[in-house]
């Protein structure tokens, strides 16, 4: 049951019906609340709640109002007793339910293991679909012990007979070549193998090596990559060994395969270890498939990069810039003209300011003309022939390179041609082979590639050639025109839309809320848009913020925001906090929130069974998220005062810190910190959140670190949505040359709280017209704070004279083309779905829409859609200075956030001290947590000092408005670590004192 509910959602669940009305008369006062709660409870949920807390505030208040009653009443209902039974077996009759039977439970097993285990296995997931099952079928839920006992019991039951089936299809030879990669290759002590014999072999390779991440860009990561690659496809398994089961399952068994040791993995019976160490390897395979690509694509972009850094360096010592061009040829032509029979020592070389001026152009025109880009591939080529190329042969071999875009064929075929000559040693392809050309080898490299032979043939050079299709394939890889089979992140793109769109059709756009018909969404966008455009017309002669110019072709002009009044009370509200709670350990602060919240409940192992006991696995998972979170490290921590080593902390990090445990640690902490906020203080339920991104220094020996030009280092970039109130609802890592436009949309759709987003800011990065679609047909307002506005353009709802909007003129443009927008509303609709439903991430669809693709109809579709929706934002944007102000202060929100970081994220100079992506990113999540907590604290601290009717009278508009519980000055992160799991914080109402 959510604990945030706005207005509406109480209208529409809690108001009493006049049926409901009538099962009420006759009542007693005393019961009459109580009894209404059970029925619009169970109306609601399918169930009668559990306890007498279950029931929300907002709720209870809400019918005592149309109860006439007074909310305490309900406090005052016996919630144990005949009473209560009898309540609810009447609530029962009157909906027509029953309670479960014992075949009801056997039902509802047999149900779960047909229908629902095949596509899920979380736990929460599974209780949601028997309590809807029950629902369906009008039978009460059995209690939450039972529930999950027939969990347990249908899960114990799918998996034996999947076991079963998963060994009985790799038969036993299967099985025993996976049995080879837990068993290492005996050392031959006589002739052992050096390390790089033992990367060539793939035969040598063992579960551990498989496991590790690719590693920076190099030749050798290619080729250990390949081997990993090769000595998984060894095992021979079927590709649709697990179709049918649902993709949380398969890598369910993956992350418990990789967190168990080849020994425990061997101790397994038959049937439990092939289906383990199958779904690691069908996964895996998958994973290096797609870092092989990675590294492909880095590995071509790096051969470009260096050489074109080596040609600058040789230029820039002859580089020159000459001004005044123009002036030069014209003073050379004049006298050119004039003494057309004299010296050019003589006429030229005075008019031009001197022979050294000329030199001097000689050279610019070298070091940024055609002459440089010929330099440019000459070093590339060079780069490429002595190092990079012997690579290209077991790419070539475990590769299968496809496109479904009949203009692409030719880079297809082009591959096929590489790959039949990988062998060969000449230097030019056969006159008879068909090489193709057009669509592979830019137009301004032809004469790079081609050459003719001692007969006057043209003959079409391999190194070049190949080069030439490393660089088109990387582009068209980027961008999904290539796909590749076996891959992930790289397959099929029909595979990343839904299968069912044709069929589900009419579901999936009542999900987004959008109308069937193509008319009816265009007309209704159409009137928006003029509208906007009408109003800001009319609005601006008194707009005093902004101003419409003439100059270059139209200029927008924004006045900078006046600066608000300065909170007066907020800096003694802080040093009162600091006074009553001085230097509170962080490492208490997390603490106090899982006693209150019980997050840590939420990690549950990878492996099938665990023996520890509640308190010693919750104080074990506080140390390690502690550890994690802050970047101290689990070493220093194990140091501490608390009894628990290091070999500890790091079998419970292997075993229960995974995303999934932390992403849905982190929804409960924000959940709660919405349930325990006090409107009065903080306001109602927002329905708003920022999104930035931060760069975060990192080692850089994997495919995640890059280079960062704005911030001038090595890095990985990660990426925050953090509401008005500063808790983070989601948070992910990046590299820092990816798409902030779909981290953006991916925080938007994948965050699990109960907080619903309806507007989200950005800066200029978060931004395209892309994104204004895309969140159009997603449901939520992108409300970007742009950068470049002086040069935004606004657009026409319809062709004809401009002179409808006489304040607009020099800023308007030309209108929207609707008729490619009716013809690709259903392929857009398609796309957006796909975001929606999680079928790929969205920033590989977003790939697919970039300026790369502008021939691409629906992208050209959606960029006109952007157009549309963007100038709706911007008539508002610049109309309205509330609408400005609104968007400053929430990314102020999003920087404090980020500000924040290095204070809790202190270990290790703040840097990401890791190469391995896993740890990356939780460390990152863990760090999130923390914070997170930190602000659950902070509120309810904020929340009992303004419980005092002193404190609460000092509180002017100023001081609630700026109020923020991201502070941290009374906050200790250091010293020696002790964690007494029987100190608790003073943080209620009835401790206070006078």
């Amino acid at each position: 049951m959510k604990r945030q509910w706005t207005a509406d959602d109480l209208a529409e669940h809690w108001t009493l019906s006049p049926d409901d009305q009538a099962l009420l008369a006759h009542r007693a006062p005393a019961t009459r609340l109580g009894f209404a709660l059970l029925l619009k409870h169970f109306q609601y949920a399918g169930r009668f709640p559990q306890h007498k807390r279950d029931v929300p505030t907002a709720a209870i208040v809400h019918v005592a109002r149309q109860l006439d009653l007074p909310p305490e009443r309900y406090a005052q209902y016996d919630w144990d007793g005949r009473t209560i039974e009898f309540h609810r077996a009447q609530v029962r009759h009157a909906l027509g339910f029953r309670t479960a039977t014992t075949r009801d439970a056997a039902d509802l097993a047999h149900w779960l293991e047909q229908e629902v285990l095949p596509h899920e296995h979380r736990p929460e997931r599974l209780q949601a679909a028997i309590c809807a099952r029950c629902r369906t079928c009008h039978i009460e839920p059995p209690s939450a012990g039972r529930v999950d006992r027939l969990i347990r019991s249908a899960v114990r039951t799918y998996e034996d007979r999947l076991h079963r089936a998963v060994l009985g299809r790799i038969g036993p030879e299967g099985l025993a070549r996976i049995d080879t990669l837990l068993t290492p290759a005996p050392p031959d002590e006589e002739s052992a193998p050096s390390p790089e014999t033992a990367a060539r072999d793939p035969g040598r390779l063992t579960l551990l090596d498989l496991k590790a991440d690719p590693g920076r860009v190099s030749v050798e990561s290619v080729r250990t990559q390949i081997d990993r690659l090769r000595r998984l496809r060894q095992a021979d398994l079927p590709p649709d060994l697990f179709a049918g089961m649902a993709t949380t399952m398969v890598q369910a068994y993956r992350q418990r395969a990789a967190a168990e040791p080849p020994s425990a993995l061997r101790a397994h019976p038959d049937a439990v270890r092939a289906t383990l160490v199958a779904a690691l390897c069908i996964e895996r395979q998958r994973e290096l498939t797609d870092g092989l690509l990675d590294l492909l694509i880095a590995m071509i972009h790096k051969i470009g990069a260096t050489a074109e850094r080596r040609v600058e360096r040789e230029f820039l010592t002859d580089f020159k810039r000459v001004t005044g061009k123009p002036n030069i040829l014209y003073h050379v032509a004049e006298a050119a003209v004039a003494h057309p029979d004299g010296l050019v020592r003589d006429v030229v070389y005075p008019a031009a300011g001197g022979e050294q001026t000329l030199h001097d152009l000689v050279r610019e025109y070298k070091a940024s003309g055609p002459a440089y880009q010929s330099q440019v591939q000459t070093h590339a080529r060079s780069s490429y022939r002595s190092h990079y190329r012997r690579v290209l042969p077991g790419l070539l071999d475990v590769l299968e390179f496809h496109s479904n875009n009949a203009a692409h064929q030719p880079l297809i075929r082009a591959i096929t041609l590489l790959r039949r000559y990988s062998a060969r040693k000449c230097r030019c392809y056969a006159p008879a082979d068909d090489v193709p050309l057009d669509g592979v080898v830019p137009p301004g490299q032809l004469d790079t590639v081609a050459r003719q032979d001692a007969r006057g043939r043209a003959r079409i050079e391999r190194i070049p050639y190949e080069l030439c299709v490393l660089q088109t394939l990387r582009d068209k890889l980027r961008c999904k025109e290539v796909w590749v089979v076996g891959a992930d992140r790289y397959r099929n793109p029909d595979e990343d839309l839904p299968a069912d769109f044709d069929a589900q059709r009419s579901a999936y756009y009542a999900a987004l809320h959008q109308p069937l018909d193509a008319d009816t969404f265009v007309t209704a966008l159409q009137d928006e848009l003029a509208t906007a455009l009408a109003a800001l017309d009319r609005a601006m002669p008194r707009n005093t913020g902004v101003q419409i110019l003439t100059r270059g072709g139209g200029w927008i002009k924004a006045s900078p925001l006046d600066p608000l009044p300065e909170p007066p009370t907020l800096t003694r509200l802080k040093g009162e906090i600091g006074q009553r709670w001085p230097m509170t350990g962080l490492l208490d602060m997390l603490k106090e929130a899982d006693l209150r919240i019980g997050f840590t409940r939420t990690f549950t192992s990878v492996a099938s069974r665990e023996h520890l006991d509640s308190d010693t696995l919750q104080r074990r998972l506080l140390l390690c998220l502690y550890g994690l979170g802050t970047n101290t490290g689990l070493k220093r921590i194990a140091a501490g005062e608390h009894g628990e080593s290091y070999a500890d902390l790091r079998y419970v990090q292997r075993r229960y810190l995974t995303r999934d445990n932390l992403r849905a640690a982190i929804a409960e902490v924000v959940n709660a910190l919405f349930a325990v906020r006090n409107h009065a203080i903080w306001g109602e339920g927002t329905t708003t959140c920022a999104s930035d991104a931060k760069k975060f220094s990192a080692w850089d020996q994997n495919l995640r670190t890059e280079w960062s030009i704005r911030h001038r280092g090595p890095g990985i970039m990660v990426y925050w949505h953090v509401e008005k109130k500063s808790a983070c609802i989601y948070s992910q890592l990046k590299s820092v040359s990816s798409s902030e436009v779909a981290a953006m949309i991916e925080g938007v759709l994948r965050h699990c709280t109960d907080m619903s987003v309806e507007k989200n800011f950005v800066d200029s990065h978060g931004q395209s017209e892309v994104a204004f679609a895309f969140t159009r047909l997603l449901g939520f307002q992108l409300m970007p704070r742009l950068k470049g506005l002086r040069a935004q353009k606004l657009y026409r709802p319809f062709p004809g004279p401009k002179e409808a909007y006489p304040h607009l003129q020099p800023v308007l443009t030309r209108p929207v083309n609707w008729v490619l927008i009716r013809q690709q509303y259903d392929e857009m609709v398609k796309f957006a779905t796909a975001l929606r439903l999680g079928t790929a991430e969205p920033e590989t669809i977003l790939r697919r829409f970039t300026r790369a693709s502008v021939q691409h109809p629906t992208y050209a579709a959606l960029a006109e859609l952007g157009k549309a929706v963007k100038t709706i934002f911007l008539c508002g944007y610049l109309r309205d200075e509330t609408v400005r102000r609104e968007v400053h202060e929430g990314l102020q929100v999003v920087e404090n956030w980020n500000s924040a970081n290095r204070f809790i994220y202190y270990g290790k100079g703040g840097e990401i001290a890791t190469n391995r992506l896993d740890d990356q990113e939780i460390s990152v999540l863990c760090m999130t947590l923390v914070q997170n907590a930190l602000v659950l604290i902070n509120t309810l601290m904020i929340q009992r000092v303004l419980a005092e009717p002193t404190w609460r009278a000092r509180m002017m508009p100023e001081d609630l408005r700026g109020l923020t519980p991201l502070i941290y000055a009374h906050v200790n992160p250091y010293g020696i670590f002790r964690l007494d799991m029987t100190a608790r914080l003073t943080l209620e109402e009835q401790e206070a004192t006078g």
